[in-house]
């Protein structure tokens, strides 16, 4: 959960992100040309249907996209889509344990055996040596269980329901993982064990607390915890995988294995004032939200701090975000400015695009939207 194409596909271009809402007629200032530019290239990086949402001082935030989201139907997007934003959800989790911290019921230098006591203890790993800051920023050592057989053929285990504790065993089986010189190994299982963590801590599962201490205060009507449900609300981005040369539709997914590491789904709209919100203190006390953008260099050459990824796509401009991908071909792309003002989120319906351009495409929105 971290971060394929078909013959021609009709594209839409909706008109709400260059045409100025009822809502911000009063930003007459709104300069559209750079969503317009973003738009026409996106209709050329390979995705059925990508969910649109930018925001800026002078245009507000607009939703739109380009192409289908259902093209079984030819369901054009509209902008308002459901999707599943995967590794994405781990800024959440972070969210959440952060402001534990921040509560004095958790520390980021607390280990996985205080809360766990002899789970995490093989030949291999040692809880009594993992701290909770450790698994927030990757560096615990542990595998990702998804490297683990089990999951060679994941449609396999499409329908199934999968519990964290299970997933999390599965890694304490593998081999350690590969490490750059600060340490960074990204893996999945770090963020489940940390929303065991937070379930021994509060009595409730991490998506009940990302309910009661994310998605309510923000009022993100459009986010939830899917559990074992399979289908995504309506409106929905339907999402395509490439079999045998083909896209097929596998928006259906039990994703209940991915818990706080990528179970969310959300809207683009939700998803860019959750990152707003975080960004500008609304979620963190200063300290916290200091040490959850304290960064290392990670496998990518990017910056990871705790749960959030540090960008540079214009060079002198940090923004900052997480990338998500799911076996059911759902993507996650965006980057919010330090300071919340600008941000793009992107919702794509497919793994099969051409990422380079995607990236260039938010790059020069960050740079240009005013």
């Amino acid at each position: 959960m971290r971060a394929r194409t078909s013959g021609v596909v009709a594209l839409a271009v909706t008109a709400s992100l260059v045409t100025a809402p009822a809502a911000a007629t009063a930003t007459a200032r709104c300069d559209t040309r750079p969503i317009q530019t973003a738009l026409e290239a996106l209709k050329g990086v390979g995705a059925p249907g990508i969910v649109v949402t930018v925001k800026s001082p002078r245009c507000g935030i607009r939703n739109g996209g380009v192409g289908l989201a259902d093209r079984r139907t030819g369901r054009a997007v509209t902008g308002d889509e459901h999707s599943r934003i995967g590794s994405d959800t781990k800024a959440w989790t972070a969210t959440v344990v952060l402001q534990l911290v921040g509560e004095g019921r958790i520390s980021l230098d607390d280990t996985v055996e205080r809360y766990l006591p002899g789970l995490v203890r093989t030949r291999r790993y040692d809880g009594r040596e993992i701290t909770i800051r450790q698994l927030l920023q990757h560096t615990s050592g542990l595998p990702d269980y998804l490297e683990a057989p089990f999951w060679d053929d994941e449609e396999a285990h499409r329908w199934d329901h999968i519990e964290p504790l299970r997933t999390v065993k599965q890694a304490l089986a593998l081999p350690p993982p590969d490490r750059t010189p600060s340490g960074f190994a990204y893996a999945n299982t770090n963020y489940n064990l940390a929303g065991l963590i937070v379930t021994k801590v509060t009595g409730r599962g991490i998506g009940a607390e990302i309910e009661r201490r994310i998605i309510q205060p923000l009022g993100l009507r459009e986010t939830y915890w899917p559990g074992d449900r399979t289908t995504i609300a309506r409106p929905d981005l339907r999402s395509y995988v490439k079999r045998s040369g083909t896209l097929v539709d596998r928006t259906e997914w039990n994703t209940s294995e991915a818990d706080a590491s990528g179970e969310l789904i959300s809207t683009g709209a939700d998803a860019t004032a959750f990152w707003t919100a975080l960004m500008t203190g609304k979620l963190l006390a200063p300290a916290q939200l200091t040490e959850m953008k304290r960064t290392i260099p990670d496998d990518a050459g990017q910056g990871y701090g705790l749960g959030v990824e540090r960008y540079q796509h214009t060079p002198g401009t940090d923004t900052w975000g997480h990338s998500g991908s799911m076996s059911s071909g759902h993507t996650f792309r965006n980057a919010v400015t330090d300071d919340g003002e600008r941000a793009v989120t992107l919702l794509i319906d497919t793994d099969e695009f051409d990422s380079g351009k995607v990236e260039s495409v938010i790059g020069a929105l960050i740079r240009d939207l005013r």
